[in-house]
């Protein structure tokens, strides 16, 4: 390590920042995610971001939300720079912000789909894109106590500005161009998170009839047994409600999934192949092409292409679907979670802005979300299997597992191009994915177990 200056606001984290990534970082606080590394992840971020302009500062309803926001704004302040704080927000009102005030970047206090417990931290770059890589390497320097000296300022200001959420409330409404939702009987899960600033309200502004669930924010029930995640709850409510269709959120309201209304889930790839269709319809989708990750579905792929439209895969995660978009010139892209994003509308993947896109698509076409999932893509059948894996090295380098690494080549090899098997390392998680799927819903269930036994008895040695 280089010999550098004492850091104006303790001593350098070390190893502390080894989940930091261009997502930011996530996990349990109180032990990876603490008030220390916030301080100073906002004093490094400070530094790194353009001189000019406030940084944006939104969060979810967790309790910790309080906390980590106020040693980000220390942080922040303790650079110099100007902090303009949100309050409770989705997720895409940040960069949505700093791109209408031309701010230097921003920062979203939120663990997503995370239980209470956690918390996280993404940051932002002047764009509304996330952090580059080589901030982000700047800031991992800053953290790590290897960049050089930096001078404390400690002259920045603070200000409250809940009042902008009204301009990212009325970027969702002129997200539709003039479609109604008058009398289309709607239920939306908002999950106790992000979603409840103003959820609600924008669907009832369409015309929609609502049925509001876990509807007010409580950091102690974000994310439990409500919202994308677990979407019985919602199921229920639609049927016994005889709605239309119903959404649901994550805790900071970057994803969406939704319920039709004979109860059957609609995911992200079936909501890509939706609004793709409504653009390529329309002359609207650059080259019909559209950004999926390794997660998406066969089913999904193959009926894409039989469109004539294309699809292009990537890693998992956003910002390898933003990325990718922006390099191909791609109108539309996202992750079979829920997480979409539309070249149109600022590439901020924004559970609320997608779920109004669905809903009034359909309802100004006189159609249900059930008569469309009839008329969509029938996807291969798939299994994803969670392995619990402690040891980071061993996770990310499961390849060198040779039981496993052959058992993937023998499973690839009996499916003989009617399947397909992903093994990945969770970025956010102590978990080995183990995905497979085939058009024979019997080999995804004999290789998706053999292969997360394999995995959980060889990469967890007693």
């Amino acid at each position: 390590m280089a010999d550098t200056a004492p850091h104006p606001l303790g001593q350098p984290l070390g190893d502390a920042v080894a989940g930091f990534g261009t997502d930011g970082i996530r996990g349990h606080v109180g032990t990876l995610v603490t008030p220390a590394l916030a301080l100073q992840l906002g004093y490094w971020a400070g530094q790194v971001l353009p001189p000019e302009g406030p940084v944006v500062i939104g969060m979810d309803s967790r309790r910790s939300g309080p906390m980590l926001t106020a040693a980000l704004t220390a942080g922040l302040t303790a650079a110099g720079r100007s902090v303009w704080q949100l309050g409770l927000c989705p997720t895409p009102a940040v960069p949505g912000e700093i791109r209408r005030a031309g701010a230097a970047g921003g920062v979203m206090v939120s663990a997503s789909h995370n239980p209470p417990h956690d918390n996280g931290i993404k940051l932002f770059g002047a764009s509304g894109a996330k952090i580059s890589a080589a901030q982000q390497s700047a800031i991992e320097a800053g953290l790590a106590g290897e960049a050089p000296p930096v001078g404390f300022s400690g002259s920045g200001t603070v200000l409250q500005r809940a009042d902008l959420m009204a301009d990212y409330r009325q970027s969702l409404l002129d997200s539709v161009e003039g479609r109604r939702l008058d009398g289309c009987r709607i239920v939306l899960d908002l999950c106790h998170g992000s979603a409840t600033a103003c959820g609600e309200d924008v669907f009832r502004a369409l015309g929609a009839e609502v049925t509001v669930l876990h509807g007010e924010p409580d950091g102690s029930r974000i994310n439990v047994n409500c919202g994308s995640t677990h979407l019985e709850p919602l199921r229920q409510a639609v049927l016994a409600q005889g709605a239309s269709m119903g959404f649901g959120f994550d805790g900071d309201a970057d994803r969406m999934l939704a319920v039709d209304g004979r109860g059957r889930t609609v995911d992200g790839d079936q909501v890509l192949y939706l609004w793709g269709s409504a653009l390529l319809g329309n002359g609207l989708l650059p080259q019909q092409r559209i950004v999926a990750t390794v997660m998406s579905n066969l089913g999904f792929e193959r009926a894409w292409q039989a469109k004539g439209g294309v699809l292009e895969r990537t890693p998992v995660g956003d910002q390898h679907v933003h990325r990718a978009m922006e390099e191909l010139g791609a109108g539309l892209g996202g992750e079979q979670s829920g997480h979409i994003l539309s070249a149109r509308h600022g590439m901020s993947g924004d559970g609320l802005l997608t779920a109004l896109q669905v809903a009034t698509l359909l309802h100004g076409e006189g159609r249900s979300l059930a008569d469309w999932l009839d008329a969509s893509f029938q996807p291969y059948p798939q299994r994803l299997v969670n392995v619990t894996v402690p040891d980071r090295r061993r996770r990310q380098q499961w390849q060198l597992c040779e039981p496993l690494r052959q058992a993937v080549e023998q499973a690839e090899s009996a499916m003989a191009g009617q399947g397909r098997v992903l093994v990945r390392a969770s970025g956010t998680e102590p978990l080995l994915r183990v995905m497979v799927e085939a058009s024979e819903p019997a080999a995804v269930a004999h290789w998706a177990e053999r292969l997360a036994g394999l995995a959980a008895q060889h990469l967890n040695p007693a």
